[in-house]
């Protein structure tokens, strides 16, 4: 669950990750400060941490948990984790009762509190023992939770080129390329280090996380700093394939309608004067009678514009989980016309994946809507200033848009069935809190293989929910990155199964 704003999470989601120190990470010596003489009753704050920057996820990363198949799904066993972060500058002077009650609402306060007694919540790596206690600047947080990840397709990663400048892969759908909301370990960047040893990639582009396709990283800084600039020259091409509804216009078409985010949080978008300006470059392959396979090619690079102009011409992907949805109304946005306002479309497509329990889908989760209500973001049509990190210590507050890539990974927060013992008082809490011994909160690692039936957490909402899951099939959409193409490289991949010429569903 992506919470407002980096902060603590109090179920696995939301809240800033800081970098744990890796194998080769060191923090950079600094003088030690004079400790200034504190008035009676106030509480010492030591200054922050400088820590160095690079690359962060190594080995001690990759072993914090491990992966198990089933259904032909990749999931990864729960495991616990450190979500840490320093005062935000609105919460100084807050208790941190009062910041929990408002910004991290997915969780009601007696989980908090019982996070408290059980020692899962530190301030400057001291336990906290009140939740009253008022927040200043500087103060260092650490959250301790039992995490659980959405499962992803169990379709292997396939490496296309790997050289001592690149490597490049082919993702199957449904991954992100790099820790984001929910997603840790079940993305690209870590799959490709626990099953491949590839440690210390640089990310130069991204795809959705429903997209798959040719996904390129950088070995070392300089290559990443070098395709940057062919980046910012417009010296890439990107093609990308896709399986439209009906017969799409034989000639080739051009659509430069301007795109506005009409929510971060969600990740939708539609056409709109006050929006961005957008080309797209559209060519029908083939078509069955039913369905075309249409020929992308962005010259642009704005958040869901290939799906985005598709809708706009009527003729919006197969399968697209947003932009193929009754919610738009009777055409689905075709020509832009939807006669609902944003905060209506947004609920009208909550709705609709509700009643058909894929919340997972959409990318969001029930207790995103619970704390929708402090932090909307209907029709904000000003520039996304949040930029991507080089050390990606930040998982919950990815950049919903991409200049490098028109089709960028949105936040995915796994399905939220109901639960079948909500943690809704102290008394239920407290009750947990006896069934077991929490220890040290260390991993508990098992063999690949099935699930253990070990890892149930006293406090973890998450553990008491059953859920659905998705099949393989629903976490494919029919847009694939085909090729990618600079100065001195071209990349492809092989065209995907649904897009070839005599395919039927």
């Amino acid at each position: 669950m992506a919470e407002p704003g980096p902060g603590p999470s109090g179920g696995g989601g939301g809240g800033e990750e800081q970098q744990r120190p890796g194998p080769g990470d060191k923090d950079e010596a600094a003088p030690a400060p004079k400790k200034r003489r504190l008035a009676a009753g106030e509480r010492y704050v030591p200054p922050p941490r400088k820590l160095s920057t690079g690359v962060s996820f190594g080995a001690a990363h990759f072993a914090e948990t491990s992966y198990y198949f089933e259904g032909g799904l990749r999931k990864v066993r729960p495991y616990y984790f450190d979500f840490r972060t320093y005062c935000k500058g609105r919460w100084v002077g807050r208790s941190l009762l009062d910041v929990f009650s408002t910004e991290f609402r997915a969780q009601p306060l007696a989980y908090y509190r019982a996070a408290a007694r059980a020692g899962r919540l530190r301030l400057n790596e001291e336990p906290v023992r009140d939740l009253d206690i008022v927040l200043k600047n500087n103060d260092f947080l650490r959250n301790t939770v039992h995490r659980h990840e959405p499962p992803v397709t169990a379709q292997p990663i396939q490496i296309l080129v790997e050289d001592d400048e690149v490597v490049v892969v082919d993702k199957p759908s449904s991954l992100p390329v790099h820790p984001c909301g929910r997603f840790r370990h079940n993305t690209v960047i870590f799959i490709l280090g626990k099953e491949h040893d590839l440690k210390e990639l640089h990310t130069i582009h991204r795809l959705d996380r429903m997209t798959s396709g040719v996904l390129m990283f950088a070995k070392t800084a300089e290559v990443s700093k070098r395709i940057d600039e062919q980046v910012r020259e417009r010296q890439l091409e990107k093609e990308y394939v896709c399986r439209v509804v009906g017969e799409f216009p034989e000639h080739e078409v051009v659509c430069e309608e301007p795109i506005l985010v009409v929510s971060y949080k969600v990740g939708v978008c539609r056409v709109d004067p006050k929006g961005k300006f957008c080309k797209t470059i559209f060519q029908r392959l083939s078509y069955n009678g039913k369905t075309s396979v249409v020929k992308c090619l962005p010259r642009t690079g704005r958040m869901h514009q290939i799906r985005v102009h598709l809708q706009y011409l009527g003729h919006p992907i197969v399968n697209d989980p947003i932009y193929n949805m009754e919610a738009w109304g009777p055409d689905r946005g075709k020509g832009g016309k939807i006669d609902k306002t944003d905060e209506e479309l947004l609920k009208a497509l909550v709705k609709e994946h509700c009643s058909k329990q894929s919340l997972d889908i959409l990318g969001i989760s029930e207790e995103d809507l619970n704390s929708n209500a402090e932090n909307k973001d209907c029709g904000n049509s000003s520039d996304h200033t949040q930029s991507v990190p080089a050390d990606p210590i930040n998982e919950n507050s990815c950049p919903a848009e991409d200049t490098k890539d028109p089709e960028r990974d949105a936040k995915d927060p796994e399905r939220n069935d109901t639960a079948a013992c909500p943690l809704t008082s102290d008394s239920n809490l407290e009750t947990l809190e006896k069934t077991k011994e929490l220890g040290s909160c260390e991993n508990q690692d098992g063999q690949m293989g099935e699930k253990s039936s070990e890892e149930k957490d006293p406090l973890c909402v998450e553990c008491k929910i059953t859920r659905q899951d998705p099949s393989p099939k629903e976490l494919v959409m029919y847009l694939h990155a085909l090729r990618y193409k600079g100065a001195e490289f071209e990349y492809c991949s092989k065209m995907p199964e649904w897009a070839m010429e005599d395919w039927e569903e």
